[in-house]
């Protein structure tokens, strides 16, 4: 990290913190929970968060955004979660125009930016991940092939969220076959996909995937699928590049998200310790109880350190992989034990849906799998930060 590159420390962007939290409280528990009961999209949130600007915080002020640096969108979703909200819900729409705005054309651009930080336009559904290939991309199957003014389009996407809630998505799609190019990173392009009605039954069917979390997820099915090649994004070919440069920011973003989520478990770990009496005494004066509150207050305060050092390189505009992964990783992992610590200290109570508890602790635990695993992270680390041999 050079001189010039500062971190911020404390309660950084006070106002912006103060505005999500009012828009929160207007978001208790209850509304979470009912709509898990309908396994329904929150759009009233979500339309509040939009119509603040707190979707388009990325986009630059000259397409209607609000041009803030990363770390201020880090600070969005950090507090949504630490209100007791869900910022999954709706974080996409913040980083998945990146590719979009980095590498589209003017008119792309001029068309489709100023739409989605009003909202006119809901870009959170992301096709990459395919039932038969996971977390390895190279291989995906998804077939995009040029026809005059047209790619033609077959294959499957599978964890692609909020596909039934999105006006457009990212599609990244094979348009060399694998055995033509030098390297299976290679031949693969980033599209954009009109999801409306009208493009229904044309050859685009979405299923929602019944899941263990609200996350409202989606398996996308494309046959013979018809996309104009006007909304091809940047140069045919070189799609794995484009995805990968958007992923610094969605892996400080996610780690964001995950820090927020360990401070609301530890501020109602805390509170209840305090509040609940048990012979005689607040159960909070148990060592055994108070110590694990502790600890999981000082490892999410590591980890938003590191979130906040990720955050700084990346808005210098230097080199910042491997801060952005392992912030991702010390989130994930202090989040999931404060989710832990707070499960212990509520007994019993913590399974019933009325303490909030359960549900954030199911939604938790989904940061050590996605958007990258646990083991995909050390392997990064172990390969590019410490020079070792690629492991299989």
């Amino acid at each position: 990290m050079s001189d010039e590159t500062m971190v911020a420390i404390g309660e950084d962007y006070p106002e912006l913190r103060e505005a999500v939290r009012k828009i929160c409280a207007r978001y208790p528990g209850s509304y979470w929970n009912a709509l898990e009961d309908k396994e329904a999209y929150p759009s009233e949130f979500i339309h509040e968060l939009t119509e603040a600007g707190f979707l388009g915080a990325l986009i630059p002020e000259e397409y209607g955004g609000s041009g803030l640096p990363v770390r201020a969108a880090a600070v969005i979703l950090e507090e949504i979660n630490a209100s007791g909200c869900t910022a999954s819900q709706g974080h996409a729409q913040m980083y998945i125009m990146g590719t979009l705005l980095r590498h589209g054309s003017d008119e792309q651009k001029r068309t489709y930016l100023p739409a989605i930080a009003s909202g006119r336009i809901r870009l959170q559904a992301f096709g990459v991940t395919e039932p038969t290939t996971g977390s390895d991309t190279t291989q995906l199957k998804t077939r995009a092939v040029r026809e005059g003014d047209s790619y033609i389009v077959n294959g499957q996407k599978v964890w692609t969220s909020r596909a039934l809630y999105s006006d457009m998505m990212l599609l990244l799609a094979r348009t060399t076959p694998v055995d033509q190019v030098k390297r299976r990173s290679d031949g693969l392009s980033v599209f954009l996909v009109d999801l409306s009605e009208k493009n229904k039954g044309k050859g685009l069917e979405i299923r929602p995937i019944k899941a263990m979390i609200n996350h409202n997820t989606t398996e996308v099915f494309f046959d013979n699928f018809r996309i104009p090649a006007s909304n091809l994004i940047g140069a045919e070919g070189r799609g794995f590049r484009y995805i990968l440069d958007g992923m610094n920011a969605e892996r400080i973003l996610v780690a964001s998200e995950a820090v927020g989520d360990g401070r609301w478990f530890v501020n109602r770990a805390r509170q209840y310790a305090m509040d609940r009496v048990v012979f005689g005494a607040p159960i909070g004066r148990n060592q055994a109880v108070q110590f694990p509150i502790a600890r999981a207050w000082a490892e999410l305060e590591a980890a938003d350190m590191m979130c906040r050092r990720a955050a700084a390189l990346f808005d210098a505009g230097q080199e910042c992989g491997a801060d952005a992964n392992v912030a991702k990783l010390l989130a994930s992992e202090a989040c999931w034990k404060a989710a832990e610590t707070a499960m212990q200290t509520f007994g019993g109570f913590s399974y019933a849906r009325e303490y909030e508890i359960e549900r954030k602790w199911r939604e938790t635990r989904l940061y050590q799998i996605a958007p990258i695993s646990t083991n995909l992270i050390l392997g990064y680390v172990g390969q590019h930060v410490l020079g070792m041999p690629r492991s299989y």
